[in-house]
């Protein structure tokens, strides 16, 4: 799939930082590929953090904004949030 705006929801701005959380069926995999949040430029800060949730597996990543510039947005690979509960 593809990135779709209506995934994405800024949850705090402070500091010239946003935490922003990104919903979708897509994995990490596709979503930290260079260039898939390119239509989120004007709004994504480099070292902004997004909660990327793939709804289809599911699972979470904590990832950064590496780089913005002329439009072109490359996320980290993201951080894996467990979703496992030992007891």
């Amino acid at each position: 799939m593809a990135y779709a705006a209506s995934g994405l929801t800024a949850l705090t701005t402070g500091n010239s930082f946003t935490l922003w959380h990104y919903s979708t069926t897509d994995n990490i995999a596709t979503m930290n590929t260079a260039a898939y949040f390119n239509n989120a430029s004007t709004q994504l800060g480099v070292r902004d953090m997004i909660i990327c949730s793939d709804t289809s597996t599911p699972t979470m990543h904590l990832a950064i904004v590496l780089s913005n510039a002329s439009g072109v947005v490359d996320i980290s690979d993201g951080l894996s949030v467990p979703e496992t509960d030992g007891d």
